[in-house]
């Protein structure tokens, strides 16, 4: 479904490398999670794979056809249905929940719609079904800034799943909550993604939440994938050669 083939990124004025001849395959139905310190080269990865970051050499496939060689329209077309969650949640604060999870049909709608903020009883429903999924039922017209953390990650999560995805991307969508919501928005994802059959690929810190949910896990290191294997196949070495200095 999503190949990288050679992919490095080396951002203007660094003569260091983000990402190193990364080649890596990925299918439908897989849940997997990327390891690495601040700084491995994870976020840009995560962007590669939805066009958000050009590879400076190398090419990302996605269903047999070339990012690069797309144009930015066709790229808008492919993130409609790749559904992104982000650490920050890139929520805006003062519109409702209803209004938050609307803006994940965006990329399908005309400008002139988006703007003027009109919706379909269609599309105010699928919104609504998205929110109830999430577990925020009764919050539909709430504003976003009086959500906690984990609340506000739900909106996020809602936000993706309008958009009807194939593809799921999260980058450290739980870095900034406790452990306890961690693993609630962890669950909700893994069901999620079992539920619609997804390709779910998802930036993380905790190897404890990455060997529960994931089928399979990447550790990177200086821009380099150092592992791609099992889960229960990252042990005290693979620990040590992602997270050490060395």
């Amino acid at each position: 479904m999503i190949q990288c083939k050679d992919v490095s990124v080396t951002y203007p004025g660094s003569h260091t490398k983000a990402l190193q001849t990364v080649n890596l395959t990925f299918q439908k139905g897989e849940f997997v999670c990327v390891l690495g310190k601040s700084g491995a080269g994870k976020s840009t990865f995560i962007r590669c794979l939805n066009g958000l970051q050009s590879p400076t050499e190398g090419d990302v496939i996605y269903h047999e056809q070339s990012l690069k060689k797309l144009s930015e329209a066709e790229l808008r077309k492919i993130r409609q249905h790749t559904g992104m969650i982000f650490q920050q949640f890139n929520l805006i604060p003062r519109l409702s929940v209803m209004h938050n999870v609307l803006t994940g049909l965006f990329g399908s709608r005309s400008s002139f719609k988006n703007l003027a903020g009109l919706f379909t009883k269609e599309e105010k429903a699928a919104a609504d079904a998205a929110i109830k999924s999430v577990g925020l039922s009764g919050f539909e017209n709430r504003r976003v800034e009086q959500l906690s953390g984990g609340q506000k990650q739900r909106v996020g999560i809602a936000r993706a799943l309008v958009q009807q995805p194939t593809v799921l991307l999260g980058d450290e969508p739980v870095a900034s909550l406790d452990p306890g919501t961690a693993n609630q928005i962890f669950t909700l994802l893994r069901n999620m993604h079992d539920d619609l059959g997804l390709l779910t690929i998802i930036n993380v810190h905790d190897l404890q939440l990455a060997k529960k949910y994931a089928d399979r896990v990447i550790a990177l290191k200086d821009g380099q994938v150092i592992f791609n294997g099992l889960p229960e196949m990252f042990g005290d070495r693979e620990y040590d050669l992602t997270y050490g200095d060395k």
